[in-house]
């Protein structure tokens, strides 16, 4: 039995939120969007995690691994993984040592930036982050309620502020 499954709400928190945000303020399918889209993303990241767990990983971690291995040599200085993956260079840190402690990536010093650290996954790496993408392939991303229509109207609604937020 999942999380999701184990902690059901007999009403939708969202909705009741709502309620109480419409007698205050403004902006409610707005603060209901929002709202819905940080739940989503909560519940989401609690089934990956779990689904993850078994393989040392978070799917922080995974996430990682996976941009290295899309990296044309495996390996990218620290700074660009927390560009990329758009958390704080103090957040990469905790989330590099992890892996290297785990044998998943190596550490050592950018060959032509002195002040530079790079990340490389290593074969250990690769594998373990193949048997995660098995895994969350067949867990559908944790979206297998979502038709694949669905999940290209859902990419497609996001875009939109996404890119209005300057994200590419």
């Amino acid at each position: 039995m999942s999380t999701v499954e184990r902690h059901r709400l007999p009403f939708d928190p969202i909705q009741e939120a709502a309620k109480q945000w419409a007698t205050q303020w403004g902006e409610v399918p707005r603060m209901r969007a929002v709202t819905s889209l940080m739940r989503v993303h909560q519940l989401l990241l609690t089934e990956l995690d779990e689904l993850l767990r078994p393989l040392g990983l978070t799917f922080a971690r995974y996430e990682v691994l996976v941009l290295l291995s899309f990296s044309r040599r495996g390996a990218l200085p620290l700074g660009k993984i927390g560009e990329r993956l758009q958390v704080h260079a103090t957040s990469v840190t905790p989330l590099v040592k992890r892996l290297e402690a785990a044998d998943l990536i190596s550490r050592t010093p950018h060959p032509e930036d002195g002040r530079a650290v790079l990340a490389s996954i290593t074969p250990k790496g690769r594998l373990v982050m193949e048997k995660a993408t098995v895994a969350i392939v067949e867990a559908r991303f944790g979206l297998s309620s979502l038709s694949e229509e669905e999940c290209d109207q859902l990419t497609w609604l996001l875009t939109q502020p996404r890119e209005a937020a300057g994200d590419f």
